[in-house]
């Protein structure tokens, strides 16, 4: 018995395994580059903007803080922000249900070093 050599190759496994693996490398490259913890921001009229190369800090829910989406303590902070320019902005993103006395800790902090440009970032009202 003759047996037929193969012509061509069949790429669709292939591609579908291609797709399969660029749908995961997507799905989780958005986590990955969000990296930042889930806020749940005040809402004000008149809602603040980001600016690009402001210093962010983040408070969650727990009161657990981030410096430029790194996990770090209060004073570990204030290390980060010895390091910075005194005239760089730096924008707070503060869940709405924290408890009060984090978000005066790291203003005072944030105040006490003598940054200049501090907002507080919030959503649009409806």
């Amino acid at each position: 018995m003759n047996e037929k050599e193969f012509d061509t190759i069949n790429v669709i496994p292939l591609v579908d395994v291609m797709l399969v693996l660029l749908t995961i490398v997507l799905a989780t490259s958005t986590f990955i580059v969000v990296g930042s913890l889930p806020v749940e921001l005040p809402k004000a009229a008149s809602s603040s903007r980001e600016s690009p190369r402001a210093a962010f800090i983040e408070i969650d829910r727990q009161g657990n803080l981030l410096f430029d989406s790194r996990p770090t303590t209060l004073a570990a902070l204030r290390g980060s922000l010895e390091a910075l320019a005194r005239t760089r902005p730096v924008t707070i993103r503060a869940d709405r249900h924290i408890a009060l006395q984090v978000f005066i800790d790291v203003m005072d902090l944030v105040k006490g070093l003598g940054f200049t440009a501090v907002t507080l970032q919030t959503e649009a009202a409806l």
